[in-house]
């Protein structure tokens, strides 16, 4: 069989975009890694110092990505900034502030496995709440698909048993703020661009949490000021990651290996601080992770 000019332009432009879905996923699964060692700087500084002088510090070193990101753009950095949904974007910066600011919380007082297996559940949450906000329809498949995921959150909270507290509720609820995050992230994404909302996300949160962060300020010592960099450095890097992952493949195809991070948390809080790995957490996180992906391959066939 020969091949013309015109097969062979088609199979080496499969080919290429083959090779770019592939290395989109290798960066997703990084960005993950970045995430899960910046959350386990963030439970071990959360510790020590306080919390919303923590996040204030990750947002200033956030900020300088995303005004190189918009600086870097074709349109320009204030061309980036402009938006058609101004108080949306507003609040989407300072429900992710929320978020972060929660779930450093939740890192302290029930641990990184407890908190990002039961935040893993906000795929399922943004698909449900999309109903009412979004106006969209979900089938009788999705909606078992999201009971089971339910189903293993409370798997694993454990409600009634003798180990559970009252902030196992701190996921939940940051779980809640970035779902409704994600789908105002969705609602604006139809005339603002990424860059746009990335840019307000960067300008709302450090407007935001350093008017707060700055009357908890606590100087760190010599060492801590590494390790506060080094948290700076993972948490820029992985949002870096994540944007090219989404450049390179689509999100439907990407966005199920971001359940590594629940991989990569597990083992740094059980190896750098001593958490329990109970069998109610890998069955309930199980459970989460396949209902959040049938959920999301779902989706993808109804677009």
């Amino acid at each position: 069989m020969v091949l013309g000019r015109k097969d062979i332009c088609f199979w080496g432009k499969k080919l290429i975009e083959g090779n770019q879905v592939r290395f989109g996923i290798i960066l997703m699964i990084l960005a993950t890694l970045s995430f899960a060692l910046q959350d386990g700087l963030s439970r071990f500084l959360a510790g020590n110092y306080n919390v919303y002088m923590i996040v204030m510090i990750r947002y200033w070193f956030l900020f300088i990505l995303v005004v190189f990101v918009a600086s870097r753009s074709q349109k320009g950095l204030l061309k980036t900034a402009s938006t058609n949904f101004l108080l949306l974007q507003i609040l989407r910066g300072i429900l992710l502030a929320f978020e972060i600011i929660v779930s450093v919380h939740a890192f302290v007082y029930i641990g990184l496995i407890n908190t990002s297996a039961i935040f893993s559940s906000y795929p399922l949450i943004a698909t449900l709440l999309s109903i009412p906000i979004l106006k969209e329809v979900i089938g009788w498949k999705r909606f078992t698909a999201i009971l089971f995921g339910f189903l293993g959150v409370l798997l694993i909270l454990r409600p009634g048993s003798g180990i559970f507290s009252l902030y196992m509720f701190l996921p939940v609820c940051s779980a809640f703020a970035f779902a409704i995050y994600a789908i105002l992230t969705r609602y604006v994404s139809k005339m603002d661009s990424p860059e746009t909302s990335f840019f307000w996300t960067g300008l709302v949160g450090i407007i935001a949490m350093t008017g707060v962060g700055v009357w908890f300020w606590e100087q760190p010592n010599a060492i801590d000021w590494l390790w506060i960099l080094l948290l700076c450095i993972f948490s820029t890097l992985g949002h870096f990651l994540l944007i090219k992952s989404y450049d390179l493949a689509a999100v439907s195809i990407v966005q199920p290996f971001s359940y590594f991070h629940l991989i990569f948390i597990s083992f740094i809080g059980f190896l750098m601080f001593g958490e329990p790995l109970t069998l109610n957490i890998i069955l309930g996180s199980i459970i989460v992770i396949c209902a959040g992906i049938f959920t999301l391959k779902r989706q993808k066939s109804y677009t």
